[in-house]
């Protein structure tokens, strides 16, 4: 990808993140799938870790290394003509400048990083780890001339068994990254309830990332609530999956 195009299409992502409340990021895992996204209008799209890798027959949770993912991201940045982001999980043990470099030369002008390190047994970051990993990939990026793009993950809620008891440690989690330099947040698990979406929203001056199903959630339900952004995670292609068995059904023999 020409590093001009890159730049440029880093750009876009930022302005379409203050043009648009909620941006709504449709989650494509290979060429065909950010295609009809694009067709279908969207003006931005992001690379999700689940579904690429059902797509390529590995695990999630860096059952794929760096290479391979960027790999696949290549052909599906190539495809389209909007800014596309990608899901990098924890970082796949990259160094932030290296991660970044890789990204960038594959052409992807967004990330999402979380605090979830699969490489390392599962353990989640700490906050100040997390944040510095975060600082990192800004750093990275900025040293590259490219603006990309840094949505921060936490998955606190996630492991916790009362997700509103960790609310405290999430926002201070979501806090930490924004001063590092994320330019939006996404505390994942959530997306089901009002209250906690509020109380994030709130505390946060960047964009909250908010996972919805495209067929059971309501986009003006997450207008309402404050979200700023939002990304399908494995849901569209789960709810495509149902699709094609239902339209397949009536063939099975």
């Amino acid at each position: 990808m020409d590093f001009r195009i890159t730049v440029e299409r880093a750009r876009r992502l930022k302005q379409l993140h203050a043009e648009y409340k909620p941006l709504v990021l449709p989650t494509v895992w290979d060429a065909w799938s950010a295609r009809t996204a694009a067709d279908a209008g969207f003006p931005a799209l992001t690379v999700g870790s689940h579904p690429l890798a059902e797509s390529r027959g590995a695990e999630d949770h860096e059952g794929q290394t760096f290479e391979e993912v960027l790999a696949a991201v290549r052909p599906i940045v190539a495809a389209v003509d909007v800014p596309v982001s990608v899901d990098l999980e924890a970082g796949y043990g990259q160094k932030p400048a290296d991660l970044i470099a890789g990204l960038v030369e594959a052409g992807g002008v967004g990330l999402n990083i979380e605090d979830t390190v699969h490489s390392d047994g599962g353990r989640v970051r700490s906050t100040q780890e997390h944040a510095s990993y975060v600082a990192g990939l800004r750093a990275a990026a900025d040293d590259a001339g490219v603006p990309v793009w840094i949505n921060g993950r936490t998955d606190l809620f996630a492991h916790a068994e009362d997700a509103s008891g960790v609310l405290d440690e999430a926002i201070e989690r979501l806090r930490a990254m924004e001063q590092a330099g994320a330019d939006s947040v996404y505390p994942v698990s959530i997306q089901d309830d009002d209250d906690l979406l509020v109380a994030v929203t709130g505390a946060v001056a960047v964009p909250v990332n908010s996972t919805a199903h495209p067929v059971k959630h309501d986009l003006e339900r997450f207008r309402r609530l404050g979200v700023g952004r939002i990304t399908y995670g494995p849901l569209l292609q789960l709810a495509m999956t149902d699709a094609m068995k239902d339209t397949l059904k009536p063939w099975a023999p």
